[in-house]
């Protein structure tokens, strides 16, 4: 029957489906506001190796996830966390060692950074089925066919996906005809993984806090960062420390924020921190391709897996996915996962 399916971001979640709906012969193309795949996947490439500015870690619960990275091929390593931890209370005093506990949930990265979910999951597609750069605008039911307008084109498909953000979607695309009123203020009123978060990675030629017998962890009351670990890669060939700043920090700019951060790590592991190869940083507000210029707080994980979103619309053409939408999930990566294979199995 050659049915068409169009899929609105080209994220974790939407390259899922997408695969695991062309798996079942459905027409399948990815729409993608964005100049790259991923979304909030986002590992920056570096003369030093790979940072992740995004989604990191899956744990041994997240079956979907471990399912899918299984399927493609794709290795884990643990997260070091051997040594001490230090923990900043207050400003004016130093921050204090202490021991991780021993049985705590293990985390686990991909070995050639989380990037590698998305780069395997792209060769399962032509290049004219992933459509690069293109916002839609505008969605229409017209009788039994949904029409897609973008910046550049216009579409007919038989079923759309949206796996966007919702309080992104519904601020972003007139829907003809309008989305039930309790669907847009629950999605007004949805958090969005991320929107918060301002990552950080600072790179060096050896892991020196090693040397002090500290496993790279560090918390803070006080900031700029909240918090800290060890990003260096599986093969231990690079070296870095990796964390969360303050989310206020959003309102400063790279240069301040670096020189703060540097003065933080100098502060938690000594003089040996100003020697870095590279900084990089990225305030996830900024992007607006997962954000809103919405002012309002939200709690994190508000109104995620809403059951508002288990339903489908125009006359059951339309669906509401993405991480934010999964049930148990919301927010995750093994959520936008989790919610490709139910939605694929709706088909």
């Amino acid at each position: 029957m050659n049915k068409s399916v169009i899929i609105i971001g080209g994220g974790l979640s939407g390259l899922t489906t997408a695969h695991l709906l062309k798996q079942k012969k459905y027409n399948v193309t990815i729409i993608e506001a964005n100049s790259r795949l991923g979304g909030r996947i986002y590992t920056k490439k570096s003369k030093t190796g790979t940072l992740e500015m995004g989604a990191t870690w899956l744990w041994k619960y997240n079956t979907k996830l471990l399912q899918l990275c299984n399927q493609l091929g794709i290795q884990l390593f643990e997260q070091c966390m051997d040594g001490d931890a230090l923990f900043e209370a207050m400003s004016a005093h130093a921050p204090q060692r202490f021991q991780l506990p021993k049985n705590q949930e293990k985390s686990y990265r991909i070995t050639n950074g989380t990037q590698e979910i998305i780069s395997r999951l792209c060769k399962k597609f032509t290049k004219d089925e992933i459509l690069l750069n293109e916002k839609v605008s505008a969605i229409t039911l017209n009788s039994e066919i949904i029409d897609v307008t973008t910046n550049k084109s216009s579409y007919e498909t038989d079923y759309v996906i949206a796996t966007v953000p919702p309080q992104l979607l519904i601020n972003s695309i007139n829907f003809s005809p309008n989305l039930p009123e309790q669907l847009m203020n629950v999605a007004k009123k949805t958090h969005t993984w991320m929107n918060d978060s301002i990552k950080f990675a600072v790179a060096y030629k050896t892991p020196f806090w090693r040397a002090q017998k500290l496993s790279g962890v560090g918390f803070s009351n006080v900031g700029p960062f909240t918090e800290l670990y060890d990003h260096s890669n599986a093969k231990e060939t690079t070296f870095a420390l990796m964390g969360f700043m303050n989310p206020n920090m959003v309102k400063e700019n790279e240069d301040y924020r670096k020189e703060k951060i540097i003065q933080q790590l100098v502060k938690f592991f000594g003089a040996e921190a100003t020697n870095y190869i590279t900084y990089e940083d990225k305030p996830w507000r900024l992007d607006t391709s997962i954000s809103t210029k919405s002012s309002e707080y939200l709690l994190p994980h508000q109104n995620n897996g809403h059951t508002l979103y288990q339903q489908s619309f125009f006359n059951s053409r339309l669906i509401i996915s993405g991480s934010e939408t999964s049930k148990k999930f919301g927010g995750y990566m093994e959520g936008a996962v989790e919610r490709a294979y139910e939605v694929a199995s709706m088909f």
